[in-house]
Order: structure tokens, then sequence, then C-alpha cells
């Protein structure tokens, strides 16, 4: 019995990765090319999410630093949750909204990129985060769910939104993983000629 639910979760995580990987993979490619040009043009990549999508943030943004397959130059990246400090100081009531908008202010600059991880698209935290960092001329990669929440109102023609159109949390943290993994791959191949 367990076995058999087992085995009906790996075929949802590959019906669900199917369903949407033909809408994402040209928008992936996309956004691997934006991610490469800011980054040959000296810029950063800033990343965050709440919960499961911070922790995908973390791992996107390590990959970035130190490697993805195979050793090659560190790329500049920040992960925004990584100040405990910073961050347990400004998660009060009063500056919840301001907990990655405020780094954002401190540390991009015009030419970087946000990378927002959000399954929902609705947490006033990352809306904040999308705000400031068109304030600051960074450009946005919205990895998204569902219908994409208020992020996805917030986007402009430089944006880029990877929506899993899926009603599964856990479906769509597996599309944002495995669509972070598509961004190295493609970053590496481009920049550096790894295969």
């Amino acid at each position: 019995m367990s076995s058999q639910r087992v085995y009906e979760m790996f075929q949802a995580s590959i019906e669900a990765k199917m369903n949407v990987g033909e809408t994402l993979a040209p928008l992936i490619a996309q956004a691997a090319d934006s991610l490469v040009q800011t980054l040959l043009h000296e810029g950063k990549v800033l990343v965050c999410g709440n919960g499961p999508s911070s922790a995908l943030a973390q791992m996107f943004s390590a990959a970035l630093i130190d490697r993805y397959e195979k050793e090659r130059p560190s790329l500049p990246s920040i992960w925004l949750g990584a100040n405990m400090a910073s961050y347990t100081a400004m998660v009060t009531p009063a500056h919840y909204n301001e907990v990655y908008a405020k780094p954002i202010r401190a540390l991009g600059e015009e030419g970087d990129t946000l990378v927002v991880i959000t399954t929902s698209g609705n947490a006033s935290n990352l809306i904040q985060a999308v705000t400031t960092a068109h304030d600051r001329g960074l450009n946005v990669i919205a990895l998204t769910g569902r219908d994409g929440g208020d992020i996805a109102s917030l986007l402009d023609t430089h944006d880029i939104e990877l929506r899993a159109d899926i009603d599964s949390r856990s479906r769509i943290h597996e599309i944002h993983l495995l669509s972070l993994y598509c961004l190295c791959d493609l970053i590496d191949r481009n920049l550096f000629g790894i295969e």
C-alpha cells in the first residue's frame, strides 16, 4: 500500500512537469539569457522567497556562487535571507513587508536581477521586493505558481515570469527546483561552455 502511494507521487510529479514543461521551456531559456546578460555586465543576482521557496532561493544562490555540476569561477549572487541578524531584526509586524526590500535598497543596483520564488505570488514582503527592485532599476525573474498572484500583475515588459500553473504546492516547488536547475545549466553552458 505505501509503496503504491509513493509510486503514484512519482507519477504525479512527472505529469505535473510534463504539463508545464512545453510552456516553460522557452521562458526558462529567456530567463537564462537575461541572467547571463546581467552577469556579463557585472551585475549581481539577488534571490528571495519565503519558507520552502527561501530554501530554493538559497540553493540557487549557492549554485551560482560555488558551482552547479562542474567547477567554474564564482558568480555574484546574494540570497537575501542569509543575514539572520538583519532578517530577524526586521521581522516584526511593522517591518515584515521590508524584510527583502531593505536589502534590495542597500545592495541592488541598476542592471542587477532579482529572482523571486513564490507559490502564491501574494506574500506582501515579496510584492514589496518586486516593487523595490523596479524602483532601483533591477530586472525581475519571478518563479510563481497557480495564477501568478499579485506579483504577476506587477511584472513589466523587461521581467520574466516562470509560472507553474497548477494547484499543488508540492508540485509547484518541484517545478521551481527543476526550473532553477535548468537556469544553472544554461548559465554554465552560455558563460563557460560547460556541457
